[in-house]
């Protein structure tokens, strides 16, 4: 497949996860962000790096229905809502 119509479907997509857990639990990375400043982000984010290193280190271990790939794209999603509340003044 081309990369670049590839990485126009992964962008899609999580823009999908990012509305869907938007409406399931409001904006609560935005709330956290406004409490707490940048280590909001990197809490959550550290933990998704977690994760992940967990399912690499552990590909034996029954992660239920999480794969790489989703966490990876999770993570990616935490950079990006990272940057929104940056160039919204949320600093």
């Amino acid at each position: 497949m081309d990369k670049v119509k590839r990485h126009e479907e992964l962008c899609t997509k999580i823009h999908e996860v990012y509305k869907q857990k938007n409406a399931a639990y409001g904006d609560s990375f935005g709330k956290s962000f406004a409490n707490w400043g940048i280590t909001a982000a990197m809490v959550r984010m550290t933990d998704k790096w977690n994760r992940l290193v967990n399912l690499v280190k552990n590909p034996d271990v029954d992660h239920g229905d999480e794969a790489i790939q989703d966490t990876a794209l999770d993570l990616a999603n935490y950079l990006l809502m990272t940057v929104m509340e940056l160039e919204n003044g949320n600093n």
